[in-house]
């Protein structure tokens, strides 16, 4: 049985819900965290296959294959992924901001805006709470649910949308996570892997097409204003597509410009071929 991981964030109920709801039975165990321990425990072999941050699976392309089908990315705005500042991102230069550890995606898209797209370099400084220190005035990325808080809390002139402002920049999708598996799993059991994917892929055609039964799972999770979770989903891009590669293509060699991964990695997925 494989161990798979799933993120603890309402952005993950559009594909698992109808795991949780039993509607459709997923071959393997499922253990919910944040995204950078997914990523941890992916690496050192806690899990089979899990999504995992771009970020952590463009570092290490080479112990972890790409999956095909699935991804956590946005077209255009993101709403949970964000940078409080009253300041605009290009006077951020030599500016200290509060990062969550949360994500390693988030923090190095904001590294990538900054640097490459802004030609300033910010000081990120991990704190425990970077909500507390945007409540301050100061500067502070955010993801998931406190990413959305801060929307619905600070000035609008003063949260950024990173997911906007890599559009702007790119004209590009924006993938955050993808689905991963350890090689050596793949090598030794293909096609459970296969069946995991099927099942991930099942219950994501389940949510899109049963909308009302995930926003009804958010609400009972998160609860905010009626209609917020219909929007913010339809914000949101499951699928693995070709406009999602491209974005993901260009993350890529961003980081690669920046000295943040070893090397470019392909985009393409792993195929999954089994025998029936």
């Amino acid at each position: 049985m494989l161990r798979s991981g799933r993120i603890i964030y309402t952005n993950d109920l559009p594909i698992y819900t109808a795991f949780d709801s039993g509607v459709v039975r997923y071959p393997g165990a499922l253990v919910a965290d944040i995204p950078t321990n997914l990523n941890a425990m992916l690496l050192d072999g806690r899990l089979d296959l899990s999504p995992i941050s771009a970020f952590a699976w463009a570092k290490h392309a080479d112990a972890l294959a790409l999956l095909p089908d699935l991804c956590i990315g946005a077209r255009n705005d993101v709403w949970s992924v964000v940078c409080v500042s009253r300041a605009p991102l290009a006077d951020l230069d030599n500016v200290e901001i509060a990062v969550t550890r949360e994500s390693a995606s988030g923090r190095n898209l904001l590294r990538i805006l900054l640097e490459r797209r802004y030609g300033v370099r910010a000081n990120f400084v991990e704190h425990p709470d970077p909500f507390a220190v945007a409540a301050q005035g100061k500067p502070a990325l955010l993801i998931g649910d406190r990413a959305i808080d801060a929307a619905l809390t600070f000035a609008p002139g003063n949260v950024r949308d990173l997911g906007t402002e890599w559009h702007a920049w790119t004209g590009l999708d924006m993938v955050f996570a993808v689905w991963a598996v350890r090689r050596d799993v793949l090598m030794m059991h293909g096609e459970e892997v296969a069946g995991a994917m099927d099942a991930l892929v099942a219950a994501q055609r389940w949510g899109t097409e049963h909308r009302e039964a995930v926003v009804a799972a958010a609400q009972a999770t998160y609860p905010r204003n009626a209609g917020y979770y219909a929007a913010y989903y339809d914000t949101l891009n499951f699928v693995f597509d070709a406009p999602a590669r491209a974005g993901l293509k260009r993350y890529v060699e961003e980081l690669f410009a920046l000295g943040a991964i070893p090397r470019v990695p392909s985009v393409d997925p792993e195929v999954l071929v089994v025998s029936r």
